[in-house]
C-alpha cells in the first residue's frame, strides 16, 4: 500500500510568508525610517537593496517591521517574506517554507523548495510580475548568505544585521546606519510607557535616565518594565545603577517578562557578537581588546593608547591560544582587532580622525565590565593606566590629545576603584593633575590633587611617600591658584613631615625645601628666597653632585631671586655662569637650558640691555613654535613675553598689535577665564596705554577688573596686579584724584593680603604717593 500526500496548490497574491514582529509599546518614528522609504538616489536609480545596520539593541527589527507593516498594508507588495536570518540553515529554511506556500513546492525537500523560490523571484516573460519584499532579519554573518541573496534587480529587499564590511555592501545596496535615540526620542518614549502604566516622573529625572542608558532603545524599553514591575522611582533606579557593585543585569527584567516580546536582556545582547568576533581574524583578540576598552571614556579614546606597548603586552598574554595566530601582538595586529570590532559594530573606529579614536558604548563597557572577576578587574584597571602614562605625550603640542587623554583617566579613575591605589599611586594620576594644571586650569589641578592626597591618606597612610608627595602637588596649585601664603604654609608643614619620615637628604625633603623656598619669595620675601634656595644649593651638591639637574635648576632659583631682590648685576652674572654649565652637562636643547636661556634674557633687560631681551625671546619664541607648536599654553607665554619686550624696546604700537592677535588665539584656545587670558587683556590694556590711547587703556581695565573679580576673586595677586595698573591709567586719563583713591584702597589690601613689606605693597604705597602729588595734595604725597 502507497500513501501520497495531496497535492499543494499556490496560494493566491496578495500573500505574506513568516510573521513580521509586534510593533512595539510607543513605537518612536525616527529619522532612519524615512531612509528606508526614500528608496530613490540622485540620479533615478532605485535602491532595491537596503541594509540596517547598527550595534545590538538600536531597534534594527522594529524599524524593519514598521516599513514591511506599512508596505503591507498600503498594498504596495504582493508577497512579503519575513525571513530569521541568524543561521544559514534558518535562512533555508524561511526561503523554503515560502517556496512551499507560494510554488507548491515539496515541503521534505526543503533545499529544493528555498532555490525554487529564490528563482521564482527573477521575473519570467511569461508571468505576471510580482511586486515582492524579501526582509532579512538579524543576520549574524555574511557569508551565510552566500549564493542565496535576492536579485538585486528585481522586487525589494530589506537586510537588518549588526554587520558592515564590505560583504555587506555593494553597488546596488544602500547601507543605512541605525544609532541611539535621540535626546528628544528617548524622553518621548520613556514618558509614553511610564505614562501608560500610571508612573509618572519629572521631565529632568527622565532626559537623565535616557543619558545614563545612552539613549539604547532596547535598554530603555527594559528600563521602563523595571521600573513599572518594582515601582522604583527615576531617581532611585539611576542610583542603582550607578553602583558598579550590582551588575547590569540585575536592573533588568527577568528574561520571561521582556516587553515587546523581546527574547534576550540588555545585558546579553552583545554576548554572541563578542563571540563571533573572537573567532575572526586576528583570533582571540576582540574580547581582551573590548575589556581593555571597557575601562575608559566611552565617547573616546586615542587609538596610541590601545596600541601602547602596555596595551600590546596585556592582549599577547591573554588572547586566546590559536595554532592559526602567532602569539605575539603588534600595534598591526590590534588595530586588525579594532576592525573587527568596528564590524559588528561593538565599538566605533574612525582610523580617519586625528587620533583614530575608539568608541564604545556605555552598556556595552558595563555589560563587559560585569563580567570580569575582581583580579581581571584590578589588572586591567593597571594596564588601563599603564597604556595612559604610555600614551601621554612628554610635551603636550596637541591640546585635544592631551585632553582626550585627562577625559580618559578620569574614566579609568572612576572604574578603577582602589587598582590604582594597591602599593602605591599610579603615576597617570599625578601626570593627568600636572596636565590639567599646565593647560591653565589651575583651580581643576589644586581640586584633582586635594582629591588625590585625602585618596593617598585614607588608602596608604599618612606617612606614605605618594601621600606627600600629593601634598606637594596641593601646596604648588594652591599657590598657582593665587594664594601664595597659603602655598607657603602648606609646604612649611609639609616640610616638617618629610625630615621626620624620610630624613635631611631624601630627593623628596630636597623638593619639599625647594618649595618652601620659592612660596616664601612669593610672598614677598625675595631675599629669603635668596638665602633658603643658596643653602639647598649646597645641600643638593653634596647629595647630587654639582651636574645634576637639581642642582642646576637650584643654582638658577638662587640667580633668580637674587635678581626679585635688587642685585639684577649679580643675578645676571650667575647666570651666565650657570648657562655654560647647564650647556655642558645638559645641552643646549634641553628644557632646563631654555630656562636658563630665557632668565639670563631676562635679568639682562632688566639691567637696562632691552634690546639683547627682546632678541632673546624672540629666539625663545621660535624654539616654542618649534617643540609645542602654535597652540601649546608655553608657546602663547612666549608670544605674551615677546611683545612684553617689544614694548620696553620702545615701540608699544607693535606690542599692541602682537597682543591684539595674541588675545584672539587665547582666547579660542584656553577661554575668556583662564587666568593668561586675563592677564594678556590686562597686558594689552598697558601697551596700548604706552602707545598714547590713556583713555582706552583705562576702559579696558575697568572692564577686565570686573573679570577678574568674578574669576579670580578680590585677593589674587593678578586682581591686586590689575587694579594697580587700572589706578595708573584712571590718572593718566586726568582722573589723578580717582586714581589716587583707587590707589589708597589697593593699598589697604595689599597690607593685608600681601604684609606691609612686600615689593607689591611698596609700589602700591610708591603709587599712592604719586597720585596724591598729581592730584594737588603735596603734603598727604610727602607723608
Amino acid at each position: 500500500m502507497h500513501h501520497f500526500a495531496a497535492p499543494r496548490t499556490a496560494v493566491a497574491w496578495p500573500h505574506q510568508v513568516g510573521v513580521i514582529p509586534s510593533r512595539a509599546l510607543s513605537f518612536q518614528h525616527r529619522a532612519e525610517a524615512d531612509q528606508l522609504r526614500a528608496v530613490v538616489e540622485g540620479g533615478g536609480t532605485a535602491v532595491l537593496c537596503q541594509v540596517l545596520t547598527g550595534t545590538g539593541g538600536v531597534g534594527k527589527t522594529q524599524l524593519a517591521a514598521d516599513y514591511a507593516r506599512t508596505a503591507w498594508e498600503s498594498g504596495t507588495v504582493d508577497v512579503l517574506v519575513w525571513v530569521s536570518a541568524s543561521s544559514r540553515q534558518a535562512i533555508m529554511a524561511g526561503y523554503a517554507q515560502a517556496g512551499v506556500e507560494l510554488l507548491a513546492a515539496d515541503s521534505g525537500a526543503p533545499e529544493q523548495a528555498a532555490r525554487a523560490f529564490l528563482a521564482w523571484l527573477e521575473p519570467k516573460n511569461d508571468q505576471k510580475q510580482c511586486r515582492w519584499l524579501v526582509v532579512l532579519d538579524d543576520l549574524t554573518d555574511p557569508a551565510d548568505l552566500r549564493g542565496l541573496w535576492p536579485p538585486d534587480q528585481h522586487g525589494r529587499t530589506l537586510v537588518t544585521t549588526r554587520r558592515r564590511e564590505a560583504a555587506v555592501t555593494g553597488e546596488s545596496r544602500r547601507l543605512v546606519h541605525v544609532g541611539m535615540f535621540t535626546p528628544k526620542e528617548a524622553a518621548t518614549y520613556l514618558t509614553t510607557v511610564l505614562t501608560v502604566h500610571g508612573h509618572h516622573e519629572p521631565a529632568d529625572e527622565i532626559n537623565a535616565l535616557a543619558d545614563d542608558l545612552g539613549y539604547l532603545p532596547l535598554a530603555l524599553a527594559q528600563a521602563a518594565a523595571y521600573l513599572i514591575d518594582t515601582a522604583l522611582s527615576c531617581a532611585d533606579y539611576r542610583r542603582l545603577l550607578s553602583d558598579r557593585v550590582r551588575k547590569l543585569s540585575d536592573l533588568l527584567p527577568e528574561p520571561d517578562a521582556l516587553p515587546d516580546g523581546q527574547a534576550t536582556p540588555a545585558a546579553a545582547t552583545w554576548s554572541l557578537s563578542i563571540e563571533r568576533a573572537d573567532q575572526l581574524r586576528p583570533v582571540g583578540l576582540a574580547r581582551p581588546m573590548l575589556q581593555l576598552a571597557a575601562m575608559l571614556d566611552p565617547n573616546g579614546t586615542p587609538s596610541n593608547v590601545v596600541t601602547s606597548a602596555p596595551a600590546l603586552s596585556y592582549f599577547t598574554t591573554h588572547r586566546t591560544p590559536s595554532s592559526r595566530e602567532p602569539a605575539l601582538v603588534t600595534a598591526e595586529v590590534a588595530v586588525a582587532a579594532l576592525r573587527t570590532l568596528h564590524r559588528l559594530s561593538l565599538i566605533e573606529h574612525t582610523p580617519d580622525d586625528p587620533y583614530s579614536t575608539v568608541r564604545v558604548h556605555q552598556l556595552i563597557q558595563r555589560a563587559t565590565y560585569d563580567d570580569l572577576t575582581p583580579a581581571q578587574h584590578d589588572e586591567l584597571a593597571r594596564t588601563a593606566a599603564d597604556a595612559l602614562t604610555a600614551a601621554w605625550p612628554e610635551v603636550e603640542r596637541d591640546t585635544e590629545l592631551a585632553q582626550a587623554l585627562r577625559v580618559n583617566t578620569d574614566a579609568l579613575d572612576r572604574h578603577a576603584e582602589d587598582a590604582l591605589y594597591q602599593s602605591n599611586v599610579h603615576l597617570v594620576l599625578y601626570r593627568t593633575g600636572t596636565s590639567v594644571g599646565e593647560s591653565g586650569q589651575v583651580a581643576s589641578a589644586l581640586e584633582h590633587f586635594q582629591h588625590l592626597a585625602a585618596e593617598a591618606r585614607c588608602r596608604l597612610g599618612s606617612d606614605h611617600l605618594d601621600a606627600l608627595a600629593a601634598r606637594a602637588h596641593v601646596a604648588h596649585w594652591q599657590g598657582e591658584a593665587g594664594d601664595v601664603v597659603g602655598a607657603a604654609a602648606a609646604v612649611a608643614e609639609l616640610l616638617d613631615d618629610v625630615l621626620r619620615v624620610l630624613g635631611p637628604n631624601h630627593p623628596h625633603t630636597l623638593a619639599a625645601r625647594s618649595g618652601a623656598a620659592h612660596w616664601r619669595g612669593k610672598t614677598g620675601d625675595a631675599a629669603g628666597a635668596t638665602a633658603a634656595f643658596a643653602e639647598l644649593f649646597h645641600d643638593r651638591e653634596r647629595v647630587l653632585g654639582p651636574d645634576h639637574p637639581h642642582t642646576l635648576m637650584t643654582r638658577n632659583n638662587v640667580a633668580r631671586w637674587q635678581g626679585e631682590a635688587g642685585d639684577v648685576v649679580g643675578a645676571g652674572a650667575a647666570l651666565d655662569e650657570l648657562l655654560n654649565d647647564a650647556v655642558r652637562v645638559l645641552g643646549p636643547d634641553h628644557p632646563h637650558t631654555r630656562a636658563i636661556r630665557i632668565d639670563v634674557a631676562r635679568w639682562r633687560g632688566e639691567a637696562g640691555d632691552v634690546a639683547e631681551a627682546g632678541s632673546a625671546f624672540a629666539e625663545w619664541l621660535d624654539d616654542a613654535l618649534r617643540v609645542w607648536g602654535p597652540d601649546h599654553p608655553n608657546t602663547l607665554t612666549a608670544r605674551a613675553n615677546d611683545a612684553h619686550w617689544q614694548g620696553k624696546a620702545g615701540d608699544p604700537a607693535e606690542a599692541t598689535t602682537a597682543l591684539v592677535k595674541l588675545l584672539d588665539d587665547m582666547l579660542r584656545v584656553l577661554g575668556p577665564g583662564h587666568p593668561d587670558t586675563l592677564n594678556t587683556r590686562s597686558s594689552l590694556a598697558h601697551w596700548r596705554g604706552e602707545a598714547g590711547d590713556a583713555a582706552g587703556a583705562d576702559s579696558a581695565l575697568a572692564e577686565l577688573l570686573d573679570d577678574m573679580l568674578l574669576v579670580l576673586g578680590p585677593d589674587h595677586p593678578d586682581t591686586l596686579n590689575t587694579r594697580s595698573s587700572a589706578a595708573r591709567w584712571r590718572g593718566e586719563a586726568g582722573n589723578a584724584a580717582g586714581a589716587a583713591t583707587a590707589f589708597a584702597e589697593l593699598l589697604d589690601d595689599c597690607e593685608r593680603v600681601l604684609g606691609p613689606d612686600h615689593p607689591h605693597t611698596l609700589t602700591t604705597r610708591k603709587g599712592l604717593a604719586h597720585w596724591r602729588g598729581r592730584a594737588g595734595g603735596c603734603d598727604q604725597a610727602a607723608g
